[in-house]
């Protein structure tokens, strides 16, 4: 998160006070009421035949127009989708940004996106307290879900929305995603391939970091650092969860035992409008774990790394070779071996079918952040149109990301070790 966006961050739809979705009427924008249904269906987009789309297409409501909101449209839009709805903290906020990101209309409030007939796929964008509140309310009103992380700010509430999500997925194949992005680099797919096949051998280390510096002053301030906004851990539970989850998903080893420690470097922050504040959240964690599979490992987590924008660093050994991925040189993936070790570059033509469909360019064709979400909305289309995408983060991965940051919580509190609750 860089400083510019910390304004653009604290834009979030409210629910507004009165009755919840129950015999809820919908109030179309005058901007939909004033399209034909000619209109709507002469909409460029691909043919949903081949692209997996559904067969009415992906019509996207998005809920938060700060960064991540922006994110999710672009991506919407790169996969033939349609941003037919956003909703801000007011409609002026709403209406300022609707351009930007591509948006056909603008909702009053978040009731009436969820709400609209003409949004089948409500991307949850905003500050973490509302994840629960919007997405249940989405999931009950039929819609997919595609709900920025951490799920919920405590386990209870992801455990009820990853109730909901699978009661909805048993009803009608509904699909409900948490943006776990990461997964989604070619190179990471390229490293949990090479797992998969025993080119590492038998794990016995998995470790790493997850370093930023975007509140290294005490200066920075953002809503995450409100634990009534963001929740009770910050760092570990708004990149730390990203760490594990990329850990996991790469391996396949479940964290089953950790002790961590954590730091808070300034006790206060001055805001943006000038007043000092207590700070209640971590600015840092440091963990050790073990795996369900015997592996050891460490990890860092920080937001106060001075030099360090967004790197999310993980090394892998194993009786075999060694696997590195640095999140900020996302074309490479290093593999040491006792003879030799070489760079590995992304290339469509060299990597195995895992990795290479998730390589959208040519070698040499620099992919980012931006295409890991674009192909994590595909997938997510493609899964709404009945396909069974491999390594999709579901809302059970948003309840495992929370169990994993209650236990480093325990743990911080305790000093001692805690099992991770499955």
């Amino acid at each position: 998160m860089r400083a510019e966006e910390v304004a653009q961050d604290l834009r979030s739809p409210v629910l507004e006070p009165g009755p919840r979705f129950a015999g809820a009427t919908t109030t179309d924008t005058r901007a939909l009421s004033a399209a034909t249904d000619d209109e709507r269906a002469t909409t460029a987009r691909p043919d949903p035949g081949t692209t997996g789309l559904p067969r009415r297409g992906y019509r996207a409501g998005i809920l938060g127009v700060g960064f991540m909101g922006g994110v999710h449209a672009r991506a919407v839009r790169t996969g033939g989708g349609v941003v037919t709805l956003v909703a801000a903290s007011d409609v002026d906020t709403a209406r300022d940004a609707a351009d930007l990101l591509g948006a056909r209309a603008v909702a009053d409030s978040a009731e009436e996106l969820i709400a609209s007939p003409d949004v089948d796929v409500v991307h949850v964008c905003t500050p973490n307290h509302l994840h629960v509140e919007l997405a249940r309310a989405a999931l009950q009103a039929g819609k997919h879900v595609v709900c920025e992380k951490p799920l919920a700010v405590d386990v209870h509430g992801a455990a009820e929305l990853a109730g909901l999500a699978a009661a909805a997925r048993e009803a009608d194949g509904r699909v409900a995603v948490v943006p776990f992005a990461y997964r989604f680099h070619p190179m990471v797919r390229e490293a949990r391939e090479r797992v998969r096949r025993g080119a590492v051998g038998t794990i016995s280390l998995v470790h790493g970091s997850y370093l930023q510096d975007w509140l290294l002053r005490d200066s920075d301030d953002n809503w995450r650092v409100d634990p009534a906004l963001g929740g009770a851990s910050r760092a570990f539970g708004d990149i730390g969860s990203h760490f594990c989850d990329l850990l996991e998903f790469t391996t396949g080893h479940r964290i089953v035992r950790l002790v961590a420690q954590s730091a808070t470097v300034y006790p206060q922050r001055v805001g943006a409008d000038g007043v000092t504040h207590r700070v209640e959240t971590e600015d840092a964690v440091t963990l050790q774990y073990q795996t369900d599979r015997g592996a050891l490992g460490t990890a860092v987590i920080s937001q106060v790394s001075a030099g360090r924008k967004n790197r999310l660093f993980l090394e892998i050994s194993g009786t075999e070779s060694t696997l590195t991925f640095d999140q900020e040189q996302p074309e490479t993936l290093w593999e040491g071996r006792r003879d030799a070790s070489r760079l590995l570059v992304r290339d469509p033509e060299t990597l195995s079918a895992a990795a290479a469909r998730y390589s959208r360019l040519p070698a040499g064709h620099p992919q980012g952040y931006q295409e890991c979400f674009d192909a994590l909305v595909a997938d997510t289309a493609a899964a709404i149109g009945g396909a069974v995408p491999d390594g999709l983060p579901t809302f059970d991965d948003g309840l495992r990301a929370a169990r994993l940051a209650a236990a480093v919580g325990e743990s911080v509190r305790s000093g001692g070790w805690v099992e991770v609750s499955r």
